[in-house]
């Protein structure tokens, strides 16, 4: 006998019975257990206990909440773990990158990045002596360190504007 997924909010995710709208149920005090990735929730403690000795924690706890009333209180995020809203069905879920709070400059904020030296010295030397039996000033070090900085800025404006957390290679521009 199937359950309508509209006439629950989740399901256990030990025993799967349906935990039903404006329910007690629990989740794990560890962050990786109760994450929106992950998500896991139990309809009773012992649904709780079940899953311990298979996560390996060191020290966990239930945490008691109290399931949505509603479908539409539940948030977008529960269309991908068991019930289903029509309007997020069909429309693709994006993670939104917020980029500090309104009013703080990003050149104020750079005091707290480190200006140290990005490359590595002996390997550059080495480098400038294989291909041209030249020596190497140390001040070519920070010189270099500040174009990597200048790409990289690039590489991250890159990223965040396509919404990834990620920095990739592709973020670099080729030249």
């Amino acid at each position: 006998m199937e359950v309508n997924p509209d006439s629950f909010w989740k399901k256990c995710s030990s025993c799967k019975k349906p935990i039903a709208f404006g329910a007690k149920y629990y989740i794990c005090s560890v962050s990786t257990c109760s994450g929106q990735r992950t998500g896991y929730v139990f309809c009773s403690m012992p649904c709780f206990e079940v899953h311990l000795p298979a996560a390996r924690h060191r020290d966990a706890g239930g945490i008691q909440k109290i399931a949505p009333l509603t479908q539409a209180a539940a948030s977008p995020s529960a269309s991908l773990t068991g019930s289903s809203e029509a309007s997020d069905a069909n429309s693709p879920v994006r993670r939104k990158i917020v980029t500090g709070s309104p009013g703080i400059n990003q050149a104020s904020s750079s005091a707290k990045i480190p200006r140290d030296i990005l490359i590595v010295a002996s390997k550059l030397k080495d480098y400038i002596h294989a291909r041209s039996e030249m020596n190497t000033s140390a001040t070519v070090m920070e010189v270099l360190s500040d174009i990597v900085r200048r790409a990289c800025d690039e590489a991250i404006d890159q990223a965040r504007g396509e919404g990834r957390k990620t920095v990739l290679d592709r973020d670099f521009k080729k030249s």
